[in-house]
């Protein structure tokens, strides 16, 4: 089950990233991780946006599921200029 019940507020939205590793970038959000993929991040053992997102995120993101799903790439809700 997802641990986020509504969609995010800002799904379909083109926002910036602001922060981590792809500043500068903007970003088509499609939905929370968990609502699209069924389970969170750290539970995607093998899927490479998951992996990727592992990688990048260390230093830039806490643990934790508010994480974005857009264009392929994992972003953490901390990266993105106009998300609380």
């Amino acid at each position: 089950m997802a641990i986020h019940p509504e969609p995010s507020p800002v799904a379909g939205k083109q926002l910036l990233i602001i922060a981590g590793p792809y500043a500068g970038d903007t970003i088509r959000i499609e939905d929370w991780w968990d609502r699209v993929a069924g389970k969170s991040w750290m539970d995607c053992d093998g899927n490479p946006a998951c992996l990727r997102y592992a990688i990048d995120r260390v230093g830039s993101a806490p643990i934790d599921n508010d994480v974005l799903y857009g264009g392929g790439r994992l972003v953490h809700v901390s990266w993105l200029a106009g998300v609380a």
